[in-house]
C-alpha cells in the first residue's frame, strides 16, 4: 500500500488549488495509513524543486494538525 499526493499549482497561502490536502490526510488517517507519502509536483509556475517542498510543506502543516 501506499499514498502520493500530486500537485499542480498553489494559491498565494500555500494551498493546492485542486484538492484539499486537509480533507484528503483526514481520509488517509481514517484509514488507518501511518507510512510515508510519495510527492509528485506536475506543475509548470514553479521548478520541480519549488514544487516538492511546497508540496512538503503543505504536507506537513496538515499533518501536524491532524497528530
Amino acid at each position: 500500500k501506499g499514498v502520493s499526493a500530486k500537485t499542480n499549482d498553489f494559491t498565494p497561502d500555500g494551498e493546492e488549488v485542486t484538492i484539499d490536502y486537509h480533507r484528503m490526510l483526514q481520509i488517509v488517517k481514517d484509514a488507518g495509513y501511518r507510512n510515508w507519502i510519495g510527492i509528485e509536483y506536475e506543475g509548470s509556475r514553479l521548478s520541480e524543486e519549488e514544487g516538492i517542498l511546497a508540496t512538503k510543506k503543505l504536507l506537513e502543516k496538515y499533518g501536524n494538525m491532524l497528530s
